[in-house]
């Protein structure tokens, strides 16, 4: 199935991959693309034949590289706020999917590229990876779950740390944290990741759908709904603000944003 930004297609009877496909912007997640990640998530979901689904980004420069920043600029609170909605949505259906998800990171996973690949159940990475939140440096927050996905995979005090400065993490970086789970050469990234899915899916799927939905439940804190609609609205209100429209305005003109706004 192709669509115009998402593209699915198999190298294995049982794996699934969904590809991002918006090579002019490396990735970017905009809102049709976001609604394409989703329709191809619930039709995976509901394929008999599906027994594991592989994210990744098309080219070897991107994963995704975050969500859509020239798109974003033109959006009062409203639109944020449901945009953040649709992203958490994603991510969800990636987190909770019944199949085994796996995110095959490529090249840049920043911002919601970083969050898609958290809502995952692992990380492959290429060597060539790069990880990060960089949200605060667009006077913004994350808005599709990385509030709380990153300190389940890093910790509390190192998921602030890397928010808060938007650290940018490489692939060996990531991969100490326990961000990612192997790393392999760029030139036989694909082969590695096809290997690990196709390991996967000659097990039992009844026996990995209940891993899954056991592991996540015991993982899961009580009101992660509540939370998720909580990052939409204050990513929503941040809209808006001075430093958000300086952050995005910076962006768009390629400089450093001088941000002074006080709350």
């Amino acid at each position: 199935m192709t669509q115009p930004n998402v593209v699915t297609s198999r190298q294995d009877p049982g794996v699934l991959y969904i590809s991002v496909s918006r090579a002019d912007s490396l990735n970017a997640l905009n809102l049709a693309t976001l609604h394409e990640l989703r329709s191809a998530l619930v039709a995976a979901d509901s394929d008999p034949s599906v027994r594991v689904i592989v994210l990744t980004g098309t080219g070897e420069k991107s994963f995704i590289a975050g969500a859509d920043i020239l798109e974003m600029k033109e959006m009062d609170t409203r639109e944020a706020v449901e945009f953040s909605k649709l992203g958490n949505e994603v991510a969800r259906l990636l987190e909770r999917a019944s199949k085994p998800t796996i995110a095959a990171v490529n090249g840049f996973a920043l911002g919601g590229g970083c969050e898609m690949a958290t809502a995952c159940d692992f990380i492959l990475a290429s060597e060539s990876a790069l990880f990060g939140q960089p949200e605060v440096s667009l006077g913004l927050i994350p808005g599709f779950g990385g509030t709380y996905r990153l300190m389940r995979h890093v910790g509390l005090a190192r998921a602030k740390e890397l928010i808060f400065t938007g650290k940018k993490l490489k692939a060996s970086e990531a991969y100490q944290l326990g961000l990612v789970s192997q790393v392999f050469a760029t030139s036989e990234f694909r082969e590695k990741v096809q290997e690990v899915a196709a390991q996967i899916s000659r097990n039992s799927l009844p026996a990995l759908m209940k891993c899954k939905q056991l592991m996540n439940e015991f993982s899961e804190s009580v009101g992660l709904s509540f939370k998720m609609d909580a990052e939409a609205h204050a990513f929503g209100r941040l809209f808006g603000s001075q430093d958000q429209i300086e952050g995005l305005l910076a962006f768009a003109e390629m400089r450093k944003p001088k941000f002074e706004g006080n709350s």
